[in-house]
């Protein structure tokens, strides 16, 4: 079987944490991120392939094709680390 490594690539990211509401507003507001808020920090992402909720914690993720999908914190820590010296969480 043959074995592939993921390419490097760049995201915009912002977490779902109580301390960070204004960021995670203006980063759906300025991406055009279709979403739906579910109290204060639950959110639901509208896909292609379909809605999906990002809670307290994760990390609402713009991909490298101008898509959204929700990630949670420990494949979040294990996939991302912090770039140019910024950190958004």
């Amino acid at each position: 079987m043959a074995k592939y490594q993921k390419k490097q690539v760049v995201v915009n990211a912002v977490q779902l944490i109580d301390d960070n509401e204004d960021a995670i507003l203006q980063f759906m507001e300025e991406t055009n991120c279709p979403y739906e808020m579910i109290g204060k920090y639950s959110l639901v992402i509208h896909t292609l392939e379909g809605d999906m909720r990002a809670d307290e914690g994760d990390w609402v993720i713009q991909g490298v094709a101008g898509e959204f999908y929700p990630c949670k914190p420990h494949i979040f820590d294990l996939t991302y680390e912090p770039c140019d010296g910024e950190s958004d969480g």
